[in-house]
């Protein structure tokens, strides 16, 4: 096995531990404590950076698709600060929303595990990145979960 080959299925297998990890973090958490903790004063609540993941999840899996359907297709960015307000993270749910990331993560890994050998090298054109491909998302999924996990544990970790 070549170590790129090796690095995609570790990372396969983070993104498929994302879901179990947050419900663990976040099974006795209060709703209220779920939106009132914040990362400082102008930072998002646990229930912001979950809509966060499970928004970027789709969109992570919808650039990996436009890649497969185009030879380097440009990605489009998307402003995640405008995000919070445009869909309302802030009147959301910690349950429902981890459920809907949670399934949405399952599309996602069905999505690159039938993926093909010669399809990972796919490349699209990042609007802030530059070029990239189907493994380098792979490898971001797995990176913006665990910075955003780190995020999750140190705000709570006020609350104790």
């Amino acid at each position: 096995m070549s170590l790129q080959t090796d690095v995609r299925e570790r990372h396969l297998r983070m993104m498929a531990k994302t879901g179990a990890v947050l419900q663990n973090i976040v099974s006795n958490l209060e709703p209220g404590r779920a939106t009132s903790l914040r990362d400082g004063p102008h930072g998002w609540n646990t229930v912001e950076i979950l809509c966060h993941l499970r928004d970027f999840d789709t969109i992570f899996r919808e650039r990996a698709a436009l890649m497969l359907q185009q030879d380097s297709p440009a990605l489009p960015a998307y402003d995640h600060e405008a995000l919070v307000i445009e869909r309302a993270y802030a009147k959301q749910n910690l349950h429902p929303v981890l459920a809907e990331l949670v399934a949405s993560r399952q599309k996602s890994q069905e999505f690159f595990e039938a993926l093909t050998e010669a399809q990972w090298s796919r490349p699209g054109l990042h609007a802030e990145r530059g070029p990239i491909t189907l493994d380098d998302i792979v490898v971001q999924f797995g990176m913006h979960d665990l910075d955003h996990i780190e995020q999750i544990t140190r705000i709570l970790s006020q609350a104790a």
